[in-house]
């Protein structure tokens, strides 16, 4: 059976810094099934600009004196998109260390195009861990991204949307150092749109976190994201992020250091309350993967990370406050490495 048509109305924005050899698998998954490809280089110094530029991709070279965030990539390359062809109607985002499905590209075609879904503006699917048995911190990333399917309030870095709610909304914010679809989706659902998520394989990713360090890291920019999201969105009816932020907060702060502090008055009785909270919200948490279908030594996995993570969340959220307060530059907060052994076009 031959490969379908590349879909006219729609182009891709492929982001990336040092994805290496994963670029090749990303720029081939999506470039010969869409109209045209954007891939956006935040300061790669493993060859994939030229790697890029010798598959015939466009590529926008981000300014390095210009702090990075992955918001700020989307959108000079949904831009850039628009140059080269601006009668187009959709636009696939998808992060450079991705493969996206070889069913996926139409699937969301034809979902945002179906009679009666001229409101929907974005369309997602499963993201999947390329090597979730590799490390538990695997693992947790790939059942995170397990979320509910049907209409919901946001998506992730890979997506389908439509040209027209983009432009309504000017885009994403590029001041966001993380936590940027769901702000932005959080707008275009103000604007009267609707976003949806498939039962459908949409894309690969490989998360390379090999260290309890990556994962703290990552937790970190998770708290950031929530306190930057309460901060711009918290105030009724959207409350963005203050659920989040406010059980980080609890977990992640007031009661380690209120129970730890009173140790010593209460001859440990404290302490051992302490345990016996975390144990609890532990437990919680297996049980809701469980629910969700997840086998019992993955869910038990997934519950203690989450219940550790609480800590870095309240790092991450004094850091933003800390920053935004001093007036300062907020920077990107990486948890991969920033560099590859294998150079992009080497398999």
């Amino acid at each position: 059976m031959s490969p379908p048509a590349p879909l006219s109305d729609t182009g891709a924005v492929v982001i990336g810094r040092n994805e290496g050899a994963a670029l090749h698998a990303c720029l081939y998954s999506v470039a010969p099934r869409v109209a045209a490809v954007i891939y956006v280089d935040s300061g790669s110094r493993d060859g994939s600009v030229a790697f890029a530029k010798e598959q015939g991709t466009v590529v926008v070279e981000l300014d390095t004196s210009v702090p990075f965030t992955a918001a700020r990539a989307r959108n000079a390359g949904f831009q850039k998109l628009l140059e080269k062809l601006p009668g187009l109607s959709f636009v696939q985002f998808v992060d450079g260390d991705c493969e996206v499905d070889e069913h996926w590209l139409e699937t969301a075609h034809a979902a945002i195009t179906a009679p009666g879904n001229d409101k929907l503006a974005v369309v997602c699917g499963r993201r999947r861990e390329r090597f979730p048995d590799a490390t538990k911190y695997n693992r947790h990333c790939d059942m995170e991204w397990d979320t509910p399917i049907g209409e919901t309030n946001a998506c992730g870095g890979d997506a389908m949307m439509r040209v027209q709610a983009l432009k309504q909304v000017n885009g994403y914010n590029p001041a966001l150092i993380c936590g940027e679809e769901p702000e932005m989706c959080l707008r275009i659902r103000q604007a009267g749109w609707m976003i949806q998520r498939l039962a459908e394989e949409m894309t690969l990713h490989d998360a390379k976190m090999t260290k309890f360090s990556q994962f703290w890291k990552r937790s970190v920019r998770g708290g950031w994201a929530y306190a930057q999201g309460a901060a711009m969105h918290g105030k009724p009816p959207q409350r963005h992020c203050v659920r989040q932020s406010r059980n980080t907060w609890l977990y992640g702060a007031i009661l380690p250091i209120a129970l730890i502090g009173l140790g010593w008055v209460t001859y440990g009785i404290s302490l051992a309350l302490m345990a016996v909270i975390y144990a609890r919200h532990a437990i919680k948490v297996r049980g809701d993967r469980l629910r969700h279908g997840d086998k019992p030594k993955h869910a038990w996995a997934y519950a203690k990370l989450a219940t550790i993570a609480k800590l870095p969340e309240a790092i991450g959220q004094a850091q933003y406050w800390l920053t935004r307060l001093r007036g300062k530059q907020a920077t990107i907060i990486e948890y991969k490495p920033t560099g590859n052994t294998t150079p992009a076009g080497e398999a």
